[in-house]
């Protein structure tokens, strides 16, 4: 038997580990498997290349709970340690670690990504437990070695008559960490670190109904038998090749990860590369909301198949954060904050890498099929878009897939859009002018009025919108957006032929007069334009500029300072042709001029959705007297 102490400077380095090793104890058993795993894969690779001369067979790993013994046991089948090897490893190599990592990160350590960069896997096993054991028998033909410390400085190592090759770590249960003693305890973290592992992972034993044989009678009942419960999938989707799933298997691999998700992914993107980095993955286009935060946190980051986190910030381009799914790379720096990590090269050439496959994945899907691509358009424009709107290298690609729907439902490209409406919708000045809709009920009459003229109508309703097309004009000269309900559709496109007016200047300025008197002030600004004769009387316009400036500045990112909160302003225009405009005007009783104006302002604010409240009310009662 050997006692001694271990070679370190912080006296009572155990309670500092404690603290500062991980935020979160729970990852000790993330770490102990981690390392049952590699002694597994080391021990394939040395036998593969004829180093280890044993038979490598099947290795599991063993979780396994001693709940009255208030003991966890961790076994592998690995390679082992020698009596030697555990004094390097352990004894001298981990506890150098551990002290510069508690030199490194004592005023700080929060990060829990320190995944056996310090050589301190192990030793977050003392987070958990009040005296840890280690029994392990080499591959080599030496005897097995105990290692016991009780978390102090103290250790013992004494010979073990243990026969099996590999290592079984004790973790003696603390009082104050009782809870991993729990089946379901155990079960949920194996669940959420170790779903992928790469070596079968046993927890307990389950029963399993044999088939019948065909000759069997109906009395007949089916044996039970008692078999290993495997609580991982060893070969996960994103480890195969794509040429060897099906869009069944692709489909299959979305519900393990996200069992409590009925929906069916609309398509997925498999990720695999190997140079100048190593990264793979699947990454899932969900039916997506209007809510941009809604789906956050749902990509799930592994290293060598080990989960370590769900935050994917500064890896995944923010736009991306949306979708679901997995990323697999050991050359993401785990050992860094994530400001850190943002600022790392390596992860900037990931994310570049991500963003650029999902744009060609989106323009194989588009010429692929371009009909389907049309059906999925709505459930995935809110990441588009704001792809478009956040990462440059997306916005280069964009314009090859990205669609623009009408009212009618048809879909255009940037580019076959400007085709199809070039001809109808050119302004005297030469400005091509884009009308949309943002809600095609509310805006129903302003479209209807629209499709009369032959000009298309686009349907564009994402809350970042005005973020967009405000990007779009920019890079697109001579072409703008404008609502279908800023402006009379004959001021929207200006034309060269001009309507005359059967109001004079004169009539016209007594029309405005009498009209503002009545309408509130300062929300509608009133306007006389000579329009078609069978054109609304009174019609309300938003301004194009203010309006997308306000909503800008509500969603944050643009627009002009303090806008957000400027109240609601519009136009109101009078068609000086129509006859309710004459007969306004003819009338000389003051009191029958006012309920014809304001019933006219009435019946404009409904075709715009604004009339509520106290004034539908009162206009309900009004048009009721009316027809009395």
């Amino acid at each position: 038997m050997t006692t001694g102490k271990i070679n370190v400077s912080v006296e009572n380095i155990f309670p500092l580990i404690k603290k500062f090793l991980y935020s979160d104890h729970e990852i000790f058993l993330r770490e102990l498997v981690s390392n049952g795993t590699d002694a597994t894969l080391k021990l394939k690779h040395l036998t593969s290349i004829g180093e280890a001369k044993v038979e490598y067979g099947n290795p599991i790993i063993e979780v396994k709970i001693d709940k009255e013994g208030k003991k966890l046991h961790i076994i592998d089948q690995g390679l082992g340690m020698t009596a030697d090897e555990v004094e390097k490893y352990i004894n001298q190599v981990a506890f150098s670690g551990a002290e510069e990592f508690l030199d490194k990160y004592k005023d700080s350590a929060k990060d829990s990504g320190i995944i056996g960069h310090f050589g301190l896997g192990f030793y977050s096993a003392f987070m958990v437990a009040e005296k840890v054991e280690i029994i392990t028998k080499s591959f080599k033909d030496e005897p097995a070695a105990h290692w016991t410390c009780d978390g102090s400085p103290e250790f013992s190592l004494t010979a073990h008559d243990k026969t099996s090759r590999g290592t079984e770590i004790i973790l003696n249960i603390a009082e104050d960490s009782l809870e991993f003693l729990e089946e379901f305890k155990i079960r949920e973290l194996l669940n959420k670190y170790n779903k992928f592992m790469p070596i079968p992972i046993k927890f307990g034993t389950k029963k399993e109904t044999l088939p019948l044989p065909e000759s069997a009678t109906e009395d007949v009942k089916p044996e039970e038998i008692e078999v290993d419960n495997i609580i991982n999938n060893p070969n996960p989707a994103w480890t195969k090749q794509p040429v060897d799933l099906t869009d069944e298997d692709y489909k299959k691999f979305y519900h393990e990860l996200y069992p409590m998700q009925f929906e069916e992914p609309l398509f997925n993107i498999h990720l695999n590369v190997d140079y100048p980095f190593n990264l793979t993955g699947i990454l899932y286009f969900p039916k997506m909301s209007a809510d941009l935060q809604m789906q956050k946190d749902k990509i799930q980051l592994y290293q060598n198949q080990v989960y370590v986190t769900d935050n994917v910030e500064g890896i995944v381009p923010e736009f991306l954060g949306m979708l679901k799914g997995v990323i697999d790379s050991p050359d993401i720096p785990l050992n860094v904050s994530r400001s850190g990590l943002q600022a790392d090269s390596n992860v900037k050439k990931i994310s570049n890498y991500i963003t650029r496959k999902v744009a060609d994945k989106l323009k194989a899907l588009f010429n692929e099929n371009r009909e389907d691509f049309e059906k999925k358009w709505n459930d995935i424009k809110i990441v588009l878009e704001y792809g478009m709107l956040s990462e440059p290298k997306f916005y280069e690609k964009a314009g090859d897939f990205v669609l623009y729907p009408t009212v009618n439902d048809k879909y255009y490209t940037i580019a076959e859009l400007k085709e199809a409406i070039n001809e109808n919708q050119t302004d005297k000045d030469g400005k091509l002018v884009v009308l949309y809709t943002s809600n095609k009920e509310a805006q129903h009459g302003y479209i209807e009025i629209a499709k009369e003229k032959g000009y298309e109508v686009l349907v564009l309703d994402s809350p970042i919108i005005s973020h967009l097309i405000q990007k779009l004009e920019g890079d697109n000269e001579k072409m703008t957006f404008t609502r279908v309900d800023s402006d009379h559709i004959d001021n929207l496109i200006k034309k060269e032929e001009t309507q005359i007016s059967k109001l004079s200047d004169d009539e016209k300025e007594n029309l405005k007069t009498v009209v503002e008197a009545i309408v509130p002030k300062p929300t509608y600004s009133v306007q006389m334009e000579a329009l078609d004769s069978n054109a609304a009387p009174f019609i309300i316009t938003q301004p194009e500029f203010m309006r997308r400036m306000k909503e800008m500045s509500q969603t944050g990112g643009g627009g002009m300072f303090g806008m957000g909160n400027m109240p609601e302003m519009y136009n109101l225009v009078v068609n000086t042709n129509s006859e309710l405009a004459t007969t306004i005007l003819k009338n000389e009783d003051k009191s029958a001029q006012e309920s014809l104006v304001k019933q006219a302002l009435d019946l404009a604010k409904i075709s715009q959705g604004l009339l509520k409240g106290e004034e539908l009310t009162a206009f309900v009662k009004r048009s009721f007297e009316l027809i009395k």
